[in-house]
């Protein structure tokens, strides 16, 4: 059996490829996602009023928190599945990343790891540091 985290088991063009199709697979699920939401809620509220924007209402949980986002899902709440596809958008190059990162440890690239892993010490940085734009 083959250890998988070796050169013989992964080729080069094989981690180049599965790294590749996380992009696609994640743009397009996010896109369909997003889609499904925008027009099941201009279906919904296509025909509405405009709203009131001199007043600004912050979003509650229920957008603002992965937990929120999930229920609203199971809950079939329209804006929280949009937010489901831009969370996917988000996701996609972080999991991009990280699949570059077991690539470049299969590699034993030294220099690639360490810039793999600053990059996504940043990205995690900025997610957790909670600060809002």
């Amino acid at each position: 059996m083959k250890q998988v985290f070796s050169k013989n088991y992964w080729g080069d063009k094989d981690i180049s490829l599965l790294v590749g199709q996380i992009l696609r697979i994640g743009v397009i699920l996010a896109s369909s996602i997003l889609a499904i939401g925008g027009i099941w809620y201009l279906v919904v509220h296509g025909q509405d009023s405009v709203p009131n924007y001199r007043d600004f209402i912050g979003e509650g949980k229920s957008n603002t928190t992965i937990h929120g986002i999930i229920i609203g899902v199971f809950n079939k709440n329209i804006p929280q599945i949009i937010q489901l596809g831009v969370l996917l958008l988000i996701c996609t190059p972080i999991v991009r990343v990280i699949g570059s990162l077991f690539g470049f440890i299969i590699e034993k690239d030294k220099l690639y790891i360490i810039i793999t892993l600053v990059v996504l010490t940043v990205i995690v940085g900025s997610i957790l540091s909670g600060v809002k734009g």
